[in-house]
């Protein structure tokens, strides 16, 4: 059962929703103690290529997929054999098994692989050796492994971590610093801070730059601004927009910003798969306004062809405001792994 992420764990005031964290802090301890364990004990394998890995540390919504799928489109720009590796979370196929959009759905491979497959060659494997072996027979000269910050599977080359950039009001992206499920860490920020090469930051499109309190959190460490851009404009006309990602908040809000005449938001838990009931709902919700549908492409992919024809994607990718700089950083760290 998928959940929706709760607002609350990016609040930094510890005095909100006290009792809930409080119940479900030794949860968090555990998580962080196996969390740690895993990684120190694993032996990683070296796959004879370049491992590029992007990931997080918290659960969901920072914009690391946007993030894996620009780093491939820019080390193939750049002439490199690179491919996308996945476990396919939210896919039946344990893999490995190199991602065919004209074959596999959201249903097979999951949601985030059909987006990097885009831009490149993408391979999904729950065994993410299995996976980079693959590959690398496929002719992989570097692999972006797409959440793989807590994997310690593959020898990483470089460690790229997406941070959310929003720090409105008490808005923060760590919340009070508590480990999943009292908060939105996956494990403590120094840990996995420790092993990080980058930072990518990614701010929201109506904030000009980032909030100096958070670039200090990543002193010593590199840091690259990103954003989000829509690829074209929403569609015209009174729209119900709906998504299920980590922070369907902000699809509602980007929506407005581009100014999209948004009449109603329906938010779904991450990676939801939309029954006929969800689509009935919402196809009723937008006859009551007379207005279309509009969703995020993540949630498109998700969609039936016949769910499809009534629902308009609204793309984004994610763009570097120094893309020079960070294609330089990716092609050093694939040099340097021959």
């Amino acid at each position: 059962m998928k959940l929706n992420t709760p607002r609350w764990w990016y609040v930094r005031d510890r005095d909100h929703a006290r009792m809930t964290r409080t119940l479900l802090k030794p949860l968090g301890w555990i998580w962080a103690g196996v969390t740690a364990q895993r990684i120190a004990r694993t032996v990683p394998l070296d796959p004879s290529c370049a491992v590029i890995s992007v990931g997080n540390l918290t659960v969901g919504g920072s914009g690391k997929t946007p993030v894996a799928r620009e780093a491939l489109r820019l080390l193939r720009a750049a002439g490199v054999e690179a491919r996308g590796l996945s476990r396919g979370y939210g896919g039946r196929l344990e893999g490995p098994v190199r991602v065919d959009p004209a074959l596999h759905t959201a249903e097979d491979v999951g949601d985030e692989p059909l987006m990097l497959t885009r831009d490149a060659p993408v391979w999904i494997s729950r065994n993410r050796v299995a996976g980079a072996e693959a590959a690398v027979t496929d002719g992989a000269d570097a692999l972006v492994l797409d959440d793989g910050h807590q994997n310690p599977a593959l020898k990483k080359t470089v460690s790229l971590i997406v941070v959310d950039g929003e720090t409105r009001g008490d808005e923060w992206p760590f919340g009070d610093g508590s480990v999943f499920p009292s908060g939105p860490m996956r494990e403590p920020l120094k840990a996995g801070l420790a092993r990080a090469d980058a930072v990518v930051v990614m701010l929201p499109t109506d904030l000009e730059t980032a909030d100096p309190e958070l670039l200090a959190v990543f002193e010593g460490l590199p840091i690259y601004l990103a954003r989000l851009t829509p690829q074209g404009p929403p569609p015209t006309g009174p729209q119900v927009g709906f998504a299920g990602i980590a922070k369907p908040w902000k699809v509602e809000r980007s929506l407005k910003a581009a100014g999209c005449d948004l009449v109603d938001f329906v938010p779904f838990p991450d990676h939801a798969a939309y029954s006929d009931k969800d689509m009935a709902f919402l196809k009723d919700r937008a006859a009551v306004f007379r207005a279309g549908l509009v969703t995020t492409e993540k949630d498109w992919v998700r969609l039936t062809p016949d769910q499809r024809a009534h629902v308009t994607a609204w793309p984004v990718v994610a763009r570097f405001e120094d893309e020079a700089g960070f294609a330089a950083f990716l092609t050093q760290a694939v040099q340097s792994a021959r």
